[in-house]
């Protein structure tokens, strides 16, 4: 199927499939009927460090990236949550939802190629 990345808060659409919200916080303003989430995965969110200096250094994204890949793959309960997902990328749609006002450089976007990733893997 397909793997989306969306904000949150975009209007929710049928098109989404599963809607999976990977952030640590909850999104500033946001009711959760307003959301329409299906799940929130928080251990899937980059550390509330990492979440910090990435704010505090929005034009080091490709860093950014590196540190939060590295703290996804040492993670036994994120690979668990990862290798879930994609084998339900496998079967329906999946939306990743995010807060970040950046629709290309933020941490959803980096989760989704490796969801991507681990789904094209046929071993899952």
């Amino acid at each position: 199927m397909a793997i989306y990345v969306k904000r949150v808060y975009e209007p929710a659409s049928k098109d989404d499939g599963q809607r999976i919200l990977v952030d640590r916080l909850w999104p500033r303003g946001l009711s959760k009927e307003q959301a329409h989430i299906d799940e929130w995965v928080k251990v899937l969110a980059p550390s509330n460090e990492l979440r910090k200096w990435f704010h505090a250094h929005p034009s080091e994204y490709l860093e950014f990236c590196l540190r939060y890949r590295a703290e996804l793959l040492s993670s036994d309960d994120a690979k668990t949550e990862i290798a879930r997902f994609a084998k339900l990328a496998r079967h329906q749609t999946v939306t990743l939802l995010f807060g970040s006002k950046s629709m290309e450089t933020n941490n959803a976007v980096v989760l989704a190629g490796i969801v991507q990733e681990w789904t094209s893997n046929r071993s899952l």
